[in-house]
């Protein structure tokens, strides 16, 4: 066994972190969501958007960045569908109740596993994301020398930044809804946010 040095993994943890605190349509998705619904499926969603990362350091290590050009129409395909949910998402929270949330609280239940796919397309087609990890990944990292062990340890270091990265702006959205007390304030936050998700989602599709 032989892995990463602690240097290696620092160095690759820093990147990691400065790429996804940028703002991007992925977090300008998260926000949008968190604004609009509170933390109901905030998890699902960032959990799929995790998992995309993991996907696209797998390509990365595994040195599929050709056969992620070749399978082009399929990457496409994802991207199109994610950026389409996100259209979705941001029409139910256009025409979301506009009562406050101490009054009434959104109740409407959503398919939890169809949040975290979301998040995952989400993240499959965010151009930052594949121009981190097919692009900047090997400039800081020797790939070819990555084996096993090397790669949990990535697999592990990237769960915890990107989870620390969007527990972050899950918790600065959920305190700046808290403040939010009338019925006109929730219905220009709901709007607003139908419209930030609405970038998103034309801001993955257009690239």
């Amino acid at each position: 066994m032989t892995g990463l040095s602690i240097s290696g993994l620092a160095l690759f943890a820093a990147a990691l972190a400065v790429a996804a605190f940028s703002p991007g349509p992925g977090i300008a998705a998260i926000i949008a969501r968190v604004l609009g619904r509170g933390r109901t499926g905030a998890f699902a969603f960032t959990a799929g958007m995790a998992i995309g990362d993991i996907v696209w350091l797998t390509l990365a290590v595994l040195g599929l960045a050709v056969v992620a050009q070749t399978f082009h129409e399929v990457f496409a395909l994802i991207k199109y569908a994610g950026a389409a949910y996100l259209l979705f998402i941001a029409w139910k929270m256009w025409k979301a109740p506009a009562a406050a949330p101490d009054i009434a609280p959104l109740v409407e239940r959503e398919s939890q596993f169809r949040l975290f796919l979301a998040g995952l397309a989400v993240c499959m087609g965010n151009p930052k994301t594949m121009v981190f990890y097919l692009a900047l990944l090997p400039s800081i990292l020797d790939i070819t020398k990555i084996d096993g062990l090397a790669f949990l340890e990535l697999t592990t270091v990237t769960l915890m930044v990107v989870g620390c990265v969007f527990a972050f702006y899950v918790l600065v959205a959920l305190r700046a809804r808290r403040l939010i007390t009338s019925s006109k304030a929730v219905k220009m936050v709901n709007r607003t946010s139908s419209v930030v998700m609405a970038g998103a989602a034309i801001a993955i599709a257009s690239r």
